[in-house]
């Protein structure tokens, strides 16, 4: 009987903490592990250090962080020798070029680069900002051009990817539907919750849009209600919120008190690397899901048949009012959404697709 074969997963985040991590590959553990695989995850970042390095804690700290974290690195390609296929999710590394990803190479094993965003672009965190210069956006072309296989979210990505490896695959961020279970009894009657889910990098996305929730708020009054969920410092006195905070025991409650799930983003090369997660998650829970029409999230959403797209301001105003009105129309739209990743967006429709990956031939 042959030996189960080994993956050896690279990614910076302890499990169940990065969205990126659990959207692309963590939600496969399961399924790997029914098809004989064997798998490692290793990752730099454990609790503890979390909060230090994204915290607003001493320079002196965060380079002796890097340094540990480098020190982790080194005893992971070493690690790495005994497995059989080597999967890089983003980079391997936060600072300078793609040091380690040559590293991996050496082993001669089958490796794999993933990537849902436009990575190649400067972005770095608010707290971290002044450590861009340490940066190396750049090296993503050249990670991508040394690995035997690309996995892109989105067409976006897979086309600038195809620009330095033709062996590029485009496998859609996907949900996991059993984790992901509706539940109507959070939502409260009477009252139309539209909901926002996010972080506080992205909460000013949300913000462009509210000259037309509080049109609606106007309108309504009482008879609707907003959340932000993942930013618990947001504060909107014109629209009563109060941001709740992110945590992955009380996502999936927070979004089925929704009714209606909306996902602004601005028309950026960044904005367009996106892979449109935060509205799957609402279709995937049967939540009518209303978008920016922008990038990836025209792919997902056909208006009026699973979810709507807006582009102005006026069109976030009278979309949202239909639905408000309309339980009918909300139902019908959520319902065609949920079908949607069911077919298209669910980690049991990419599975085929994931497991490919991993095949010798």
């Amino acid at each position: 009987m042959s030996r189960a074969k080994k993956i050896f997963f690279v990614a910076a985040h302890r499990p169940d903490r990065s969205p990126s991590q659990r959207y692309r590959f963590e939600q496969y553990f399961s399924i790997l592990t029914n098809n004989g695989f064997e798998y490692t995850l290793a990752y730099l970042i454990n609790k503890e250090d979390d909060i230090r390095f994204y915290g607003p804690y001493s320079p002196l700290l965060k380079l002796l962080l890097l340094l540990k974290f480098f020190l982790m690195r080194v005893k992971h390609v070493w690690q790495s020798r005994r497995y059989d296929f080597i999967f890089i999710q983003r980079e391997a590394y936060f600072i300078g070029g793609p040091f380690f990803e040559r590293l991996f190479k050496i082993w001669g094993k089958p490796l794999i680069f993933d990537f849902d965003d436009a990575i190649w672009l400067p972005n770095v965190s608010q707290e971290n900002a002044k450590w861009g210069f340490l940066k190396y956006p750049q090296k993503t072309s050249k990670i991508i051009s040394i690995c035997d296989k690309v996995i892109c979210g989105n067409a976006y990505l897979e086309e600038y990817a195809k620009q330095f490896n033709q062996n590029t695959i485009l496998i859609p961020s996907t949900i996991d539907l059993s984790y992901y279970q509706i539940d109507r009894s959070l939502r409260e009657p009477g009252v139309v919750c539209i909901g926002w889910s996010g972080s506080g990098t992205t909460v000013p996305y949300f913000d462009e849009i509210t000259p037309a929730l509080i049109r609606l708020k106007e309108e309504f009054g009482d008879r609707i209600k907003f959340v932000v969920y993942g930013d618990p410092n947001y504060r909107n006195e014109a629209l009563g919120i109060e941001g709740i905070r992110w945590s992955p025991d009380t996502e999936v409650h927070v979004i089925n008190s929704f009714d209606i799930g909306i996902m602004p983003i601005p028309d950026t090369e960044w904005a367009k690397g996106k892979c449109s997660m935060k509205g799957l998650q609402y279709m995937a829970l049967g939540i009518t899901t209303v978008m920016s029409a922008v990038g990836t999230n025209k792919v997902v959403i056909t208006p009026g048949e699973n979810g709507e797209l807006c582009s102005d301001l006026d069109t976030w105003y009278v979309k949202l009012k239909q639905l408000i009105e309309s339980e009918t129309l909300r139902n019908q739209l959520g319902a065609a959404g949920k079908l949607t990743v069911e077919k298209e967006y669910s980690s049991r429709a990419q599975s085929k697709a994931f497991l490919e990956l991993f095949s010798l031939s």
